[in-house]
């Protein structure tokens, strides 16, 4: 073959081609020495594992586990930790005093508050009282369906980042990374994992759309993106309306036969181009061509909400059959992991409060507050809990003090809004093998520093996948002659506390 009649060879680098050329022995003998498989996939070392999917880079997992799908509920902007889980009474002897600034100690602040005159602090306005056997402070008033589940909650109060701004802290948050273009971690749980069914996805991703619409942030699909892993393993996105999947069905007049024919011709003509160039993004096309041939059948029975009892609906409470809903999403994504998707990813938006905090919150937790604590009580009853994480949480947390100033009536403090706060913010975990009832991290008096037990965003990562059977020190993809890890390039701890 003349390569020059071959636009598409010519674009191979000389890397590329040596790659597809096999195996040396070589290749194999370094994979012995460093513990990873000629693609560079991690080998699993000893001991009692678990069996992966279909497809996937692990044979088995690292360690034993009964976590097999994950559930990752993020509330985008970033929730105000002070007023739904770091209870801060000593606050409100503070209210409206200047932030000190041996609290503040320089630290870096956003262009919107960095400038004002003052830091007047604005304390939680909300009731908290201590929920479960665990004793954990929880903002009751506004979340009383979640208080009733404290003791099967894990609590991280000290969770921090090095982003300040959106973009880059919820792309650290997902991928790892504040640079775009890595693999998040849905995808790395679909690469190493594989699939439980192979009639949907391995990764799916559902954007909730909040009651409150006043400030909503930009989602950007580079969030559930593959990266530098093969393409197969970014996420299916559900659409919050209608078919979940455009152009899923056939069109009008178009038989399944037909379609059944048209795309085996597809396939014979992509096999023939692959067999020529050898990129195996052809290969991931053919996989996807099949994959919605079979989603045609699944997903209008997964998206079709009336065989669901009456009592199971009303755990997630009145917005259940509302599509696009968080009620919705929620419901959808425990019967996305009952057929044996990996990952669903489910973003609900509007949780930016600079202003406006006490007008907003109480939508934003009327939207996630049931819907929680029904997919947890739903997941026990089908016996999933053990074998599903739920991640719960944002991109950084917010400042103690108000941005902009605070509005007050004769009764006091009514209103107030928060800046972007990188240094403490809090999460939860729940089901999974997490250990339940466990509150780790404490932050100071002003929910500003962390005091004790901090947890980076890698840390974070790194007990999640240790809650899925795997070691992240051994899990890597070879890229651009790298071995890259979720975790990246600095030492990450596994919290074993957070581990029952």
């Amino acid at each position: 073959m003349n390569l020059f009649d071959n636009p598409h060879a010519l674009e191979l680098t000389r890397r590329h081609f040596f790659a597809s050329s096999g195996v040396s022995l070589g290749a194999m003998a370094l994979a012995s020495l460093t513990g990873h498989g000629a693609d560079g996939a991690p080998m699993p070392r000893g001991g009692p594992t678990t069996d992966t999917g279909h497809g996937a880079a692990l044979p088995k997992t690292h360690f034993p586990t009964k976590c097999k799908s994950v559930i990752y509920l993020h509330c985008v902007g970033g929730p105000a930790q002070m007023d739904l889980y770091d209870y801060k009474p000593k606050m409100m002897a503070q209210a409206e005093k200047n932030l000190p600034e041996s609290i503040r100690m320089g630290q870096r602040l956003t262009t919107m508050t960095a400038f004002q005159p003052n830091f007047p602090v604005a304390p939680s306005k909300y009731k908290f009282a201590q929920k479960g056997k665990c004793g954990m402070w929880m903002n009751d008033e506004l979340l009383p369906y979640t208080a009733k589940m404290a003791d099967d909650m894990v609590f991280v109060r000290s969770m921090h980042t090095e982003a300040i701004n959106h973009e880059p802290a919820i792309t650290h948050m997902q991928t790892g990374n504040m640079v775009t273009g890595r693999p998040c971690l849905g995808a790395w749980t679909s690469y190493g994992l594989g699939s439980l069914n192979k009639n949907l996805p391995t990764f799916v991703v559902m954007v909730a759309k909040p009651s409150n619409q006043d400030q909503v942030q930009a989602i950007s699909a580079r969030l559930w993106q593959s990266g530098y892993l093969p393409g197969e393993h970014a996420a299916v996105s559900f659409r919050a309306a209608n078919d979940p999947i455009l152009f899923i069905n056939n069109p009008p007049g178009v038989s399944d036969e037909v379609r059944r024919t048209t795309l085996d011709g597809l396939n014979k003509l992509n096999q023939l181009g692959h067999a020529r160039t050898g990129d195996p993004e052809t290969q991931t096309r053919i996989a996807q061509y099949e994959m919605a041939y079979r989603m045609q059948a699944s997903v209008p029975e997964l998206a079709d909400l009336a065989k669901e009892p009456q009592n199971v609906l009303d755990l997630y409470g009145p917005d259940v059959k509302k599509s696009g809903s968080f009620a919705h999403t929620a419901l959808t994504a425990r019967r996305l992991v009952e057929r044996g998707v990996r990952f669903v990813q489910v973003y609900h938006n509007n949780w930016d409060h600079h202003g406006n905090l006490t007008g907003r919150m109480k939508d934003q937790c009327r939207d996630v507050d049931q819907p929680c604590w029904g997919l947890v009580q739903d997941l026990k009853r089908l016996g999933l809990f053990d074998s599903t994480l739920i991640i719960w949480g944002g991109e950084f947390g917010r400042t103690i003090y108000s941005q902009g100033g605070i509005q007050k009536d004769k009764n006091g403090i009514v209103n107030y809004g928060r800046d972007h706060h990188p240094r403490c913010f809090t999460m939860w975990m729940a089901g999974g093998g997490s250990k339940g009832g466990t509150i780790y991290g404490e932050t100071d008096d002003y929910s500003y520093n962390i005091v004790k037990d901090p947890v980076h965003v890698r840390d974070l990562h790194a007990t999640i996948l240790r809650l899925l059977g795997i070691d992240h020190d051994k899990f890597s993809y070879r890229y651009q002659g790298l071995d890259n890890k979720l975790v990246g390039v600095e030492k990450a701890h596994v919290i074993k506390e957070l581990i029952a």
